[in-house]
Formats: structure tokens, sequence, C-alpha cells
């Protein structure tokens, strides 16, 4: 049975103001002329919609710099979805907020990774992008925009986290959503020394049951609509897609695995018969302690990080310290206790 969509990420644009140390894209700075226009956009929503209404996060790059981007959101909205935007923040003036707002955004991502500016800039390549980011967060709030924060953690701001939770209770956001580093694109060249070790990433991040997780967890901090469609650690080709500029469908963004084409191929084809989903909705394909964890359910391990390691989606998890041949021993001996005082 092919599972629900319930979120899709698509990269509207590579281009972008910022050149962010750990970008899955390489940024360009100005529009790709392969990138889908506005109509072959529509035409990508259709067909989303022909398997289901999920959550649209618009994302890039930067996605402000695509000038029909509001009437992509609109066009969206009109068509059922619930629409999202995943920006930097650093252009998001009070009259561009104004247009968000307007064209019927649910809820705006903004990206700050520290607490302090000098953390953040420094992170993002471009000084001042972490005040025009909170200026962004806050002109949102002005025009009743619910937002959030997404901060990409890592060795330069994981001191940084409980100072960035004040902030975003300052400013009154409705969630704070932190990803751990994935080694991808720009990220593969700084992963070495920044990535946090296995036993810090499952401190912080919290992991699932008792391995690993996903790439990111989320606190709900109000009552704005929850966005994240979290059930699990990794929901990459089950729940979550990721649509590239130029409309390629992939598991998730941090995943270079591609699940087909939607300029030749129609996206419920691709979400439904793809052989890389296929693999990824089968726990029985998944390798080494993966393979036989009771956790799976609730984890999965991060299938991104695994292809990073070993060139393998379906390889176990590389940051997990969960040991099932410990636990099966331990479970081994609660069962022997459980014999012995029924006989």
């Amino acid at each position: 049975m092919t599972p629900s969509l319930r979120l899709v990420f698509w990269e509207t644009t590579k281009a972008c103001n910022l050149t962010c140390r750990h970008c899955r894209a390489v940024p360009q700075r100005a529009i790709g002329p392969r990138e889908l226009t506005m109509s072959r956009a529509m035409d990508l929503i259709d067909q989303i919609a022909e398997v289901a209404r999920p959550v649209m996060v618009l994302s890039g790059g930067e996605p402000l710099f695509r000038p029909d981007l509001f009437d992509i959101g609109e066009y969206g909205v009109q068509s059922g979805f619930r629409m999202a935007l995943a920006t930097n923040g650093t252009l998001v003036t009070g009259r561009v907020a104004a247009r968000i707002a307007d064209a019927g955004f649910s809820r705006v991502a903004i990206s700050v990774d520290g607490a302090q500016a000098e953390t953040h800039d420094r992170f993002r390549g471009v000084p001042g992008s972490h005040r025009l980011a909170l200026r962004g967060l806050r002109n949102l709030r002005d025009d009743g925009v619910s937002v959030q924060i997404n901060s990409t953690i890592a060795k330069h701001n994981v001191a940084e986290l409980p100072s960035l939770l004040d902030l975003a209770l300052e400013i009154g956001a409705d969630a704070l959503h932190l990803f751990m580093l994935v080694p991808v694109g720009c990220g593969l060249e700084i992963a070495p020394t920044d990535m946090l070790p296995a036993d810090e990433y499952e401190r912080v991040g919290g992991g699932g049951g008792g391995g690993g997780g996903g790439g990111g967890g989320g606190r709900e901090m109000g009552h704005g609509q929850h966005l994240s469609a979290m059930t699990r650690g990794c929901l990459a080709g089950t729940s979550v897609c990721f649509i590239s500029n130029e409309g390629a469908v992939y598991p998730c963004g941090y995943l270079p695995v591609s699940a087909g084409d939607t300029r030749v191929q129609r996206f419920a084809d691709i979400w439904n018969a793809s052989e890389v989903f296929r693999l990824l909705r089968d726990p029985a394909a998944y390798e080494g302690k993966c393979g036989e964890c009771r956790y799976e359910a609730i984890c999965g391990g991060c299938r991104a990080r695994a292809y990073a390691a070993t060139g393998s989606f379906l390889a176990e998890e590389p940051f997990c310290t969960y040991r099932p041949d410990l636990d099966r021993g331990v479970i081994t001996l609660q069962e022997a206790r459980h014999d012995s005082q029924i006989h």
C-alpha cells in the first residue's frame, strides 16, 4: 500500500543571495534557464494534487528570488494545498511580508543558525544576515503570519541552543526546528570538522526511539497549525519528498538519489511506483543494525547520512549509538527471569 504523501519540499530556484557553508546546493546568483516556468509550476501542482494535497514548502536557494513566487503560492492555496515558505529571511521587508500574507502562506520558516549575530553571519557568509533574518521574522509576525525558526546544528553553534530557544520565544515563533548537519552539497567540505560526534548528536537531537533518528526535530511553541507532519525519525520517500528546481523528484533534499523526473513522468507514477521509494518503504531492505532495530517504526535512521557515509541509502545510520545486539541480550535475560517466576 502506498503511504500518504504529507509533505513536499519544492526547491523553486537555486538562486540565492547568501553563501552558506552547509548548503545542500551550490548557489547561483540568478534564475537558471532550466528552472520550472510558471506554467510548469502550475502543472506540477496539478500533478501532485492527483496524489494528495499535502503541505507544500517552497524553498530554494532563496525562493524570494523568483518574481512569480507569490503567484505560485496563490495557485497552490486555490488548489487546496497548505502552502509554506522556507527562506533565509534577509529579503523579507515589511512590503514583502504583506505580500506573503496576502498570498495565503500558512507558515514561513526562516533559518537562524545562531543566537549570536557573529555565529550566524559567519555560517551564512554575509555580514548582517542575522539582523535581517530577525527583521524578517518580526515583519511576518506583525502581518499575522505564523513563523518558525529552522536551525542547522553543528559544533559552531551547539552551545547557543538555550539562547536560541529564548530568542524564538522572544520573537513569538510558533516552532523551533533543529536540523543536524548532513554531508551533502557544500556541506561535504565542512562535515568532517563541523559535524557533532554521534553521542553529542543523539543528546542534542534526541534521535528516534533508541536510535539515531532523522535529520531534524522540532518544538511547537504556540497554537499555530502544525506543518511538520512528523511521525517518525526519517520520512524520506514515505510521507515526504523533495522536488528539485528542474523538476526531479528525490526522497528528501539531502539524499541525492533521483526517484524520477516530472518533466518526462507523471508525479503519481513516480510516487506510487518508483523503485527508490519502494526500497525506502520496505524495512526488510535496510542493512546493518537498522535492518534489525526494534525502533525502526519510530526512527528508520537518516537515509541521507547512510548514503553519504557508504554510498547506499539502505545502510545503517552511521550516527546511531544504539546496539541492537546488546538490547537482545537484555530482553533474553528478562524473558528468562519471567519464565523462572512462572515455573
